[in-house]
């Protein structure tokens, strides 16, 4: 595709906003990904460029908290396992999907990432409450997450939060740190996949990368002088829009 002055601005500013939303209340890609699809990069390659653009800045998270990082060295590394292998299955699977399909899995992905995201933390801790499972077990939902999370990933951030509060976690900043760091791996492992595989449109990408960079760090100390809770009603409505948006655009 050729990248015009116009195109290149709108995709900055999308990912700088889905940086600065990730950094904030999560939810960044219901801005970023359809960006891409507005600036005519195909379906599966804007899923792969997506995932690219955006894992700078959740590299910035990881360090941002890697002082609890020390706190969590029982599950960090099961945990990891399952997110390496997960997230490089779920990417091939990506790359396997034809064109067309993926198409038409788009608005059903992003319903499926927009309920989550909106019930999914309210639904969690009803679920949750008092339970604490066994770290084989919680390795084994990370496994299924980690698949998801390598082929689309809306949303995923609040399954693995989740799977720590199944473990008997409660310190948000622990389970922060933790969730940031196998959410490192899932993408990291799926970027090396997509770049392989050829999978990745790097001109609107690199304008990506420097947009979430910018979002993970200038616009996030913007974003965080709004309260987490309207951060999240803003992605909500987005969400929303563009889960309506696609269901019209793919099945009139």
């Amino acid at each position: 595709m050729t990248l015009t002055l116009a195109t290149g601005v709108l995709l900055f500013f999308a990912a700088v906003a889905g940086g600065a939303i990730n950094s904030v209340a999560g939810g960044g890609s219901f801005v970023s990904f359809p960006a891409l699809l507005f600036a005519g990069v195909p379906p599966v390659p804007a899923n792969a460029t997506n995932t690219i653009a955006l894992w700078p800045g959740s590299l910035a998270s990881v360090l941002a908290y890697r002082r609890e990082l020390g706190d969590v060295k029982r599950e960090l590394l099961p945990l990891a396992i399952a997110a390496l292998l997960g997230g490089l299955a779920g990417s091939l699977l990506l790359l396997h999907t034809a064109e067309s399909t993926f198409v038409l899995l788009i608005p059903w992905l992003l319903l499926f990432a927009t309920v989550l995201f909106t019930f999914g933390g309210a639904v969690a801790r009803k679920l949750t409450q008092g339970a604490r499972a066994p770290l084989w077990l919680a390795a084994i939902v990370q496994l299924a997450i980690s698949v998801y999370g390598g082929y689309f990933g809306g949303g995923m951030g609040i399954m693995m939060l989740a799977v720590l509060t199944l473990l008997g976690m409660t310190h948000i900043h622990r389970m922060n740190a933790l969730k940031n760091v196998l959410g490192a791996l899932i993408n990291g492992v799926a970027v090396v996949a997509f770049v392989i595989a050829g999978a990745v449109r790097w001109a609107p990408g690199v304008v990506m990368i420097a947009g979430g960079i910018t979002g993970g760090y200038a616009g996030a100390a913007i974003a965080r002088r709004m309260s987490p809770k309207y951060v999240r009603w803003v992605v909500m409505g987005i969400a929303w829009g563009m889960t309506t948006y696609f269901f019209v655009k793919t099945y009139r």
